[in-house]
């Protein structure tokens, strides 16, 4: 293998320099073997002894390689698909993106077609092996944080590759999204700046969901440089929903019942501590502040406005569709195009104003 094909295996590319596809032939002279005996194994064909058939699995896994399931059905070996992965159809935060996906490729030869990860690095690996195989146009995927194989299939796809959600990271090509941790800050900062005093995060256990540790750390930064920091927590696993929110906040507020300000990590369990607060008779906001985060319209018919952040699902769509569209066909390059979309704090009626 050459020098440059084997920088560009192992995913080493500056920005503006060309990328390709990698084929059997970079498997082969990688794992010492024939094309014909890595197209058997990658294809699961022939008689092939184990420890060949592992030298090229693992060959292959290390470069990123991902098989060509039209290679000779399509002379250009690309279809107008765009591949959208994101970790959850449940969480109400995704079905807003697609919108925007989908709205901005109406007007275009591109399609979405949908991956779901749920939050699992092994599932991304799978999902992600499987629709490169189709050999898209693009692909849009959520967050930043991912496996090494994960992240050598997406530098070698030879595709523009748009990482969405979050910008505090190291992206693979382009990103478009918000900074959680400055959405963290900002929020802490408008809580302090309010005079409460006594604080506590109510939020999901945090491994797998990054974006909610990333606001989690800005949020207790800022609580610390105060010289006040987090009296309280409350986690959970699982799904979100109104009834886990009251069954945490009833649950903190029994332990640390001075608390006058409870920070969630997302609207819907935030609607439900509020819910729960307002029903046993808390002076909302001068006894207890509440906050949460992505302002879903699914709470506009609460008794009170939670307060919460927006978090740009929408124009996040809208512009990882757009790098995908003015890209798609202009050959492998990264692309390396970054939007940092900012966020708007809503003080509701849960966060009296300072």
């Amino acid at each position: 293998m050459s020098k440059d094909d084997t920088s560009a295996a192992q995913g080493h590319v500056a920005h503006g320099e060309s990328r390709r596809p990698l084929t059997l032939r970079d498997v082969s002279e990688a794992s010492g073997v024939s094309e014909m005996t890595v197209s058997r194994v990658l294809r699961n064909r022939g008689d092939v002894s184990v420890a060949t058939r592992e030298r090229v699995q693992e060959a292959a896994k290390r470069l990123g390689y991902v098989p060509n399931k039209i290679a000779g059905a399509l002379a250009s070996s690309r279809v107008n698909l765009v591949a959208v992965i994101i970790p959850s159809l449940s969480n109400m935060v995704f079905p807003e993106v697609m919108n925007g996906i989908s709205k901005t490729l109406e007007d275009t030869e591109l399609q979405p077609v949908l991956g779901v990860t749920h939050y699992l690095p092994e599932r991304e690996e799978k999902v992600l092996y499987e629709m490169l195989s189709w050999r898209p146009s693009g692909v849009i995927i959520a967050g930043l944080e991912r496996s090494e194989a994960a992240r050598a299939m997406l530098r070698n796809a030879g595709i523009p590759v748009v990482e969405i959600m979050d910008i505090d990271g190291e992206p693979v090509d382009s990103v478009v999204g918000i900074s959680h941790r400055r959405a963290g800050r900002m929020m802490a900062q408008a809580i302090v700046d309010a005079g409460y005093r006594r604080i506590a995060f109510l939020g999901t256990k945090m491994p797998l969901d990054h974006r909610a540790r990333k606001r989690w750390e800005g949020f207790s930064e800022v609580l610390e440089q105060a010289g006040i920091g987090v009296a309280d927590t409350e986690l959970y696993e699982g799904g979100s929903g109104f009834a886990k929110g009251r069954e945490m906040t009833a649950a903190v507020l029994e332990r640390t019942p001075d608390l006058d300000f409870i920070y969630y990590s997302n609207d819907l369990i935030g609607a439900g501590g509020l819910l729960y607060c307002l029903e046993n008779d808390y002076d909302i906001p001068g006894q207890l502040g509440l906050a949460g985060f992505n302002n879903i319209e699914l709470l506009d018919g609460m008794p009170r406005r939670l307060a919460t952040m927006d978090s740009c699902r929408r124009e996040i769509g809208e512009g990882a569709a757009r790098i995908i569209a003015s890209h798609a066909g202009e050959g492998a390059q990264i692309f390396g195009e970054q939007v940092d979309l900012i966020p708007t704090l809503d003080p509701g009626d849960t966060l009296r104003q300072a």
